[in-house]
């Protein structure tokens, strides 16, 4: 091969390298936060012993194995009157944690009666620390941090849900 050869194929294999490298970098593609929007799937009314309405909340509505496992996580947000309600085949002990949950939570245990019968409030995002029932529950109620003691919710406090389409 002669030099001017050699040059010529040198820098034909260099402006190939180079090429998609710029090419490349101008075809970068802006990555999209994920955003997932609150759903009403059923309506929930908080009520004292004596039947007094506490509040009626929207709820979204978790009850096979992947919305359980992952109920509020990626949530930027959730208005007040908004709580997602967790309804598992069988009252037993269950535990939370808010790993990648953006969003402070109370989380109310209810048994199948649907009388709360313990909390864990102020849950604090992204913690994985363990928040277990100290009873068996069926269902289990999450609204934003604080809710729980502004309403004056109490243990033996009821809930009653439906589902709407």
């Amino acid at each position: 091969m002669t030099r001017n050869a050699f040059k010529i194929v040198a820098m034909l294999t260099l402006g190939a390298c180079c090429v998609p490298l710029k090419s490349c970098k101008e075809d970068q593609k802006t990555i999209k936060p994920l955003v997932i929007e609150f759903k009403k799937e059923g309506e929930l009314v908080l009520k004292k012993v004596n039947d007094s309405i506490i509040k009626r909340l929207d709820i979204e509505i978790a009850d096979d194995d992947y919305q359980t496992q992952t109920g509020l996580m990626y949530r930027d947000q959730m208005d007040q009157d908004q709580g997602m309600l967790f309804v598992f085949p069988e009252a037993d002990y269950h535990s939370f944690y808010m790993k990648n949950t953006k969003i402070a939570l109370d989380i109310i245990y209810i048994d199948a009666d649907k009388k709360i019968v313990s909390f864990q409030k102020n849950a604090q995002p992204f913690k994985e620390t363990s928040l277990p029932s100290i009873v068996p529950a069926k269902y289990v109620l999450e609204i934003n941090a604080g809710l729980s003691d502004q309403w004056l919710l109490e243990v033996g406090d009821k809930v009653e849900y439906q589902r709407v389409d």
